[in-house]
């Protein structure tokens, strides 16, 4: 489940989806396994959701992840990570323990989004107000970190392949 806040909000929902534009900027990818039930436009060519378990299910191809942020967002962090071709989605939150275990000393690369997101809700409708906090895309292997440094978004690329 695709989500970018913790608990309920005025609109009486956790999941959020991607704004379709990063995705298109990306390029294609194989799997989503953290999808909505409900979306309106597709992610990947295959799709896993909360009823699937995304974590549960073996992974293949290019992956994009968008994942259910909180407490549980370190075990899709790490699943991208040992996958290695993926891509993921996430607050910017850097100095988490989570951000130094799985994206500073795994990652191949990151892009700090300029300004803060605006997300959809599960209708298809963009949000009103942005999100919480800055996101961040991290890139899992050095194709995904390729397409990251070419992709167009406006914000601010760093190649950790560089620092190792």
């Amino acid at each position: 489940m695709n989500t970018s806040f913790e608990g309920k909000t005025e609109t009486g929902t956790d999941v959020w989806l991607t704004p379709p534009y990063i995705i298109e900027a990306l390029g294609e990818f194989d799997l989503d396994p953290s999808s909505p039930i409900h979306r309106h436009w597709n992610t990947a060519k295959k799709h896993y959701t909360i009823i699937d378990d995304g974590l549960k299910q073996e992974w293949s191809g290019r992956v994009w992840c968008n994942p259910p942020y909180g407490r549980e967002c370190v075990k899709w962090l790490k699943k991208c990570a040992e996958h290695g071709n993926s891509m993921t989605l996430i607050f910017a939150r850097t100095e988490t323990r989570m951000f130094f275990d799985q994206v500073w000393d795994k990652a191949s690369a990151i892009l700090f989004l300029k300004g803060r997101l605006k997300f959809y809700n599960t209708e298809g409708i963009q949000a009103k107000a942005s999100a919480g906090a800055p996101s961040v895309l991290i890139a899992y292997g050095d194709n995904n970190a390729e397409i990251l440094k070419d992709c167009n978004l406006e914000g601010k690329f760093i190649d950790l392949r560089l620092m190792r």
